[in-house]
């Protein structure tokens, strides 16, 4: 029996080459390059909180309405970027787990290798398979 279809094309599961190959170590540099970014991101963005906030107070004591409209820019600015820095320590933290998570499952697909009977085989009758 034969389906009429169209041939596969390249990017689905039916070639052979695979789809997407992340290897540890560059997992590892993705990781370390968002904590840096959140890191960086931290110290720099915080820069001038100090001082526009203390602005923001001096104006709106003085009356001016300047004053208020410079804390709002103040809050959306603190909240913008902590947003990011949360998105960034999760991208982070998702790649080491990811990193940790495939460690983990190597060692249990090299370890836990069974036969039909459903019992754990020796890495010796997993060699006989493999001859």
């Amino acid at each position: 029996m034969q389906l009429n279809q169209l041939p596969a094309e390249g990017g689905g599961g039916g070639s052979s080459d695979a789809d997407l190959v992340v290897h540890d170590d560059q997992l590892g540099k993705l990781g370390n390059m968002a904590y840096d970014l959140r890191e960086k991101f931290r110290v720099d963005s915080d820069f001038a909180r100090p001082s526009t906030f203390t602005a923001s107070v001096d104006l709106f004591n003085d009356g001016l309405d300047m004053g208020s409209a410079l804390l709002e820019l103040h809050d959306a600015w603190n909240t913008q970027t902590q947003t990011l820095k949360e998105a960034c320590a999760h991208i982070s933290n998702h790649l080491d787990f990811t990193r940790a998570q495939h460690s983990k499952d190597e060692v249990h697909i090299q370890t836990g290798m069974k036969d039909a009977a459903g019992h754990l085989m020796t890495v010796s009758r997993i060699n006989d398979y493999i001859k």
